[in-house]
């Protein structure tokens, strides 16, 4: 390039979780479905996701969420997800991201009140509803995909751990369940290093030993997330808290809950007969956010009893950039990324 490119994109969090929403400046990726170009830009254009994630613009604990049109008549935008692990189809905390990323940019209309719209994952429809006080995105709740236990309370010996017992959840991804007393943990902000460390042998010995086969997706790669659980406090009638920690392997402890990793416990709770429809978790990280998990109904499919359930925070809008991509800097690779960018050079 004799010149830089540029895109745009407007950096938010949701729990501390920082996504960044890829506004404009991609050309149109091929494909009839959103989860079609998700496809695309995994196999052929993995350069945004480096970029954005990597040394010098970004960190791995971060996420990237690339607005495209939508295919789906109902939605009034596409999202695909990118994270230090891949592509996953759904995420909760950038769901809350983007949602409020595309009221923030106008490409919803921001009205006053509770308001409803559709967006487009690689997962599929997603209902999301708004509640917007004074102009300000105080709430986004978005539909969790249906969640269920595969496995549960099974064992495993880790190598330098010990035996642990885990259950397997799928709510987006499949995800190891842990206590986090059972492994030694308070779940403290200082312990952060430490769980990440225990976290990736734990996450290694299941990838090592077994594989996981979703009800209608097959074959979605290895696991590549675990959850601790603290202990479960009851705060109401039907409202539980509960601190939390999820890892994505490797080597990240993220900074919110998750949504998933939210809805993966309602299924869990739900197995364990545990809670009832109508009844909340509130999820608490270890910087003290939270999101709250409603779980809304179940319904069967095959031998799985399957969780409904819905994710609520709030994302918060950190800035917004004009991205500079300059091939002649040499800690920039811009393999599988500049077939991707618009041609928005001066000397085109």
């Amino acid at each position: 390039m004799s010149r830089p490119l540029t895109f745009q994109m407007m950096d938010t969090h949701a729990g501390g979780d920082v996504s960044r929403i890829v506004l404009g400046g991609i050309t149109p990726l091929p494909g009839a479905t959103v989860r079609e170009q998700m496809h695309y830009l995994r196999d052929d254009a993995d350069g945004l996701r480096q970029l954005l994630l990597f040394e010098p613009y970004g960190i791995p604990e971060m996420s990237v969420d690339l607005i495209v049109p939508a295919t789906d008549p109902e939605a009034a935008a596409g999202y695909i997800i990118m994270e230090v692990m891949g592509y996953p189809i759904y995420s909760g905390s950038n769901t809350i991201c983007t949602a409020t990323a595309v009221l923030e940019a106008g490409i919803v209309p921001k009205r006053e009140g509770v308001q409803r719209f559709k967006l487009e994952a690689p997962a599929g429809l997603v209902s999301i509803e708004a509640r917007v006080e004074n102009g300000v995105v105080e709430a986004i709740t978005c539909e969790g995909l249906p969640s269920y236990i595969d496995t549960h309370r099974a064992s495993i010996h880790v190598p330098e751990v010990g035996d642990v017992t885990y259950s397997v959840a799928y709510s987006g991804g499949f995800y190891a369940l842990v206590e986090a007393a059972e492994l030694g943990f308070d779940l403290s902000r200082d312990e952060e290093r430490a769980l990440a460390d225990c976290a990736h042998k734990i996450v290694e010995a299941i990838q090592a030993e077994r594989g996981f086969s979703h009800y209608t997706l097959g074959d979605v790669g290895p696991l590549p997330f675990l959850h601790f659980m603290g202990p479960v406090e009851r705060v109401g009638d039907d409202f539980y808290r509960s601190r939390s920690a999820t890892y994505v392997h490797p080597g990240v402890i993220c900074r919110s809950t998750t949504g998933t990793g939210t809805s993966a416990r309602l299924a869990l709770m739900h197995h364990e007969g545990r809670i009832r429809p109508g009844d909340r978790l509130e999820t608490v990280s270890l910087r003290e956010t939270g999101f709250i998990g409603t779980f809304t109904g179940t319904h069967r499919e095959g031998e799985h009893q399957v969780v409904e359930n819905t994710i609520t925070g709030k994302g918060y809008v950190l800035g917004h950039t004009q991205v500079v991509v300059n091939g002649d800097d040499p800690l920039v690779a811009c393999a599988g990324l500049t077939h991707i960018l618009e041609d928005n050079r001066s000397d085109r």
